[in-house]
């Protein structure tokens, strides 16, 4: 990938690299990080190089009477500077956004005061499909003269589009997209709601998924238990190799979508709960009781598998306790400094099998990993 904006912009801070060889320098932090635990190669999951990102926010820069896109400067010497830069492209976006997003400028630079007046960002989240959402985000309040004007733009681009400012909220058509993926030989329908999380690169999504249902397929009996499910992007497609799933996740919208993801697959073994990953070790050691639970027996469960996903914080100790109690263990990380603090633990009840790296974001430091540990 090319960008006019390398070394300016602050979004892509690899671009003295190309791609393979952002690969191996990612790879050998991985691996440093992994090499008490796991001396094995590390399995490679690449992206494509461009065109790879579904979901989107841009800063609007407002100079005189025009409106363009803008990004956050380069950080110099590690420092992050004030201000922003106009971007004139952006070829990290899938081009469902990028087909649109720069005729959505211009609209909004044609509109005199409607369209552009007090707009300060726009998020885009578009699916492999076609369908793109757009939101654009305003200090003042949204009329009925705003939602025409925005109609249009949904009709021209063929999209569909949200209006957020302080305490509101317009949706003109959808709050969210219908993305179908080809997982495993199977093909999987997820709600993505515009406030809710997604995973961003579509292509390492799916490979990031696949490498679970191969772990998954190691173990091939049992029950299957998630923490931070989201919308159900493991959930589904692992739901197939096991008896009974119970997957929580803290976030009301991403039960909600989930919930619906279930319906749409009709998927019929997965309970959810919304649980903090806090919350649910609490539940299951018998520790605290919750109303949200009190139709699900969590007796009932005879967990053979968990599958964790969290934050980059990594997993607090007692959901790490609550893990190192079961066989089989999935770990999908976004912070590879915390996952290997993470199996300083683990890896007294439970040996690393297997280990991969998947590279979400080219053209960044940031990297994900999974692991998967069997109790030894």
């Amino acid at each position: 990938m090319t960008c006019k904006h390398f070394g300016t912009c602050g979004s892509c801070g690899l671009y003295e690299l190309n791609y393979q060889e952002q690969l191996v320098q990612k790879e050998k932090r991985v691996s440093a990080l992994l090499a008490p635990f796991y001396t094995n190669n590390l399995e490679l999951f690449d992206s494509p190089d461009s065109h790879y990102r579904a979901r989107s926010e841009f800063r609007i820069w407002h100079e005189g009477e025009r409106c363009d896109y803008a990004m956050g400067k380069m950080p110099v010497d590690g420092v992050r500077e004030k201000g922003a830069i106009s971007i004139e492209e952006c070829p990290k976006v899938i081009e469902p956004i990028e087909k649109r997003m720069w005729r959505l400028l211009e609209k909004i630079n044609a509109s005199q005061e409607v369209l552009k007046n007090r707009l300060f960002a726009v998020e885009f989240l578009a699916t492999t499909t076609d369908e793109c959402l757009i939101t654009l985000l305003y200090h003042r309040k949204l009329d009925d003269v705003w939602s025409e004007e925005a109609k249009k733009i949904e009709a021209e681009l063929d999209c569909k589009v949200m209006g957020r400012s302080r305490k509101q909220k317009v949706i003109l058509s959808d709050e969210f997209v219908t993305e179908k993926l080809d997982i495993d030989g199977k093909t999987f329908t997820y709600v993505q709601y515009e406030s809710g999380f997604t995973q961003p690169n579509p292509t390492v999504n799916v490979k990031m998924i696949e490498w679970a249902i191969a772990q998954a397929k190691k173990v091939g009996h049992g029950d299957f238990l998630e923490s931070y499910c989201g919308l159900g992007n493991f959930t589904l497609p692992l739901s197939h190799y096991f008896d009974k799933v119970l997957a929580t996740e803290i976030s009301k919208r991403s039960i909600h979508a989930a919930l619906e993801n279930c319906a749409l697959n009709n998927i019929s073994n997965i309970t959810f709960a919304r649980l903090a990953s806090e919350e649910m070790t609490e539940a299951l050691n018998g520790v605290r009781e919750f109303s949200r639970l009190k139709d699900i027996d969590l007796d009932a469960y005879n967990f053979s598998t968990v599958l964790v996903d969290p934050p980059r914080a990594g997993l607090d100790a007692g959901t790490i306790e609550l893990i190192s109690g079961i066989d089989n263990i999935i770990y999908i990380s976004c912070n590879p400094e915390t996952l290997a603090r993470d199996l300083e633990t683990l890896t007294k009840t439970h040996r690393v099998m297997e280990a991969a790296m998947y590279d979400q974001f080219p053209h960044t430091e940031h990297v994900e990993s999974g692991v998967f540990l069997q109790k030894m």
